[in-house]
Parts: C-alpha cells; structure tokens; sequence
C-alpha cells in the first residue's frame, strides 16, 4: 500500500523557518522523508534548525534570505535548485503580527505588514512555480491565520493590517489554485489560531488576561501545541491532496467556530 505521507526524494522550501512554526514544520518535513531548504533572515537561528535535522540523518540546507526583497527571493531559490536540482513543495511560512488600527498603524508598518505576509507570497511562487511547471508537480501551502475570517474578539487586540493581510493570502491562495491545477500544482492555506511561537511567547503569552480570555472563547480552552500544525501541512504538501486546492484548513481548536 502507497505511503501517502512518504516524501522521500521529495524537496520542501520552507520560509521563516528559523523559528516557531516553521522550524517545527521543517523538521516535520525532514522526519517523512523529505530534503528541505530553510530560508530566513537569521543566519546563526537557521543553522541550528539545519544541523539539529542534519544530526537526525536527514537532507537539510540553511539560505539567508529576506522574502521581502525580490533580488534575496530570486537567488535562494536559485541556491536551492541549485543544490536540490529541484522544488516540490513550498510552504510560505514567513508572516509577522503588527499590532495597531487603521488609525494608528503607519505606513511603514501597513507596508512591512504587506510585503512580510502577502509580497512574498507573491515573490516565492514567481520564482517557483515556473519550475513546477515544468516538473508537471507542485505542493504550496501558504500559512494564513484563522484571523483571515476573523476580526480579533480580544478588544485589547487590534490588528487591522494583519487582519487584512491574512485575507489577502486566502485571495491569492485562490487565484493560484485556479490558475496552475492543470499544471498538477496545488496551492492551499491553513489557518492557525493562538500558538506559542517566538512572535506570541514574549507578548500574548505573558498577558494573563489575554491568555483567560482566549481561553474561554476557544472550544479547546487552549492555545495550540507544539506540533499541532504540522498535520495539516504535511496534509497539503502530500499525495493525499492531490485532488485538494484552494482550500483553507483552520487549526484553532474551533476558535472560529463560536
């Protein structure tokens, strides 16, 4: 019987991946089978990601890049394919969390927002898809948030351009679905609710009243586990989507559900 979760021989770029969520789905990658790429800003952060799956005996490569930038998203895929020969499965990781309102956010905070979570979306697929192609195969799976179809419910919490920028990842997420299935490239998204991660430890972890707060308003009475995403990634990037695209996946232990 087929191994539907068995990615040997197969590549996986993940971005942000120095870290948290990424780091996490790395090395989950890396424990099926697969070889992957880490990309990132931190040099020092990626490479101990590498070398702690590296010591596990599996395929791994730390690239310094900024998914903000087009030259830096240019030359790590170009690194990458160099190294692999090849990508099947992307996972577009990389996101921040800027707090604030319409009234209070800068420009320069909408904008870092943007590029940091829909931008390099945009960027990674223009560089990688064109292999995909021609590949006849590709797995993407952009991580969005359950606040995509959520405004934040704690009103001690305003987060209006990632609110917004979030959605616009299920919108791209979409039109690439649309556009590549006849290409055998699959493009879905997952939704995370709370998880602890470098972003949210130092910040929603540490505020007790937040923490109690999301609690009651979570079917799980809980934030997420360490872990507890890489199901659905690996879900995505799999055979066992190969008939799913344009899909959205929440992991929020029904937060969005109430």
């Amino acid at each position: 019987m087929q191994n539907l979760f068995d990615f040997s021989g197969r590549v996986v770029v993940v971005t942000g991946a120095s870290s948290g969520l990424g780091a996490d789905a790395a090395r989950a990658f890396a424990q099926h089978g697969a070889d992957v790429a880490l990309l990132a800003r931190r040099k020092e952060k990626l490479e101990t990601v590498v070398n702690e799956i590296t010591a596990g005996g599996h395929q791994a490569l730390a690239v310094v890049c900024d998914v903000c930038s087009e030259d830096s998203v240019k030359a790590a895929i170009a690194e990458v394919l160099a190294h692999f020969g090849k990508i099947d499965v992307l996972v577009n990781n990389a996101g921040i969390a800027q707090g604030g309102s319409v009234e209070t956010l800068t420009t320069e905070q909408w904008d870092k927002s943007m590029d940091t979570n829909v931008r390099s979306i945009f960027l990674t697929g223009k560089y990688v898809i064109p292999q995909m192609k021609k590949n006849h195969y590709g797995r993407i799976v952009n991580v969005a948030s359950v606040n995509a179809i959520l405004a934040d419910k704690a009103p001690q919490l305003v987060r209006h351009v990632y609110n917004a920028s979030k959605a616009a990842v299920l919108g791209i997420t979409k039109g690439m679905a649309a556009s590549y299935a006849q290409d055998n490239i699959t493009v879905n998204a997952v939704g995370p609710g709370l998880f602890e991660s470098e972003m949210t430890a130092g910040t929603l972890f540490t505020n007790q009243s937040f923490m109690q707060m999301y609690n009651a308003l979570c079917p799980a009475s809980r934030p997420g586990a360490r872990g507890e995403l890489n199901g659905p990634l690996l879900f995505f990037g799999s055979e066992s989507a190969s008939y799913t695209t344009g899909q959205f996946i929440t992991v929020d232990g029904g937060f969005a559900l109430v």
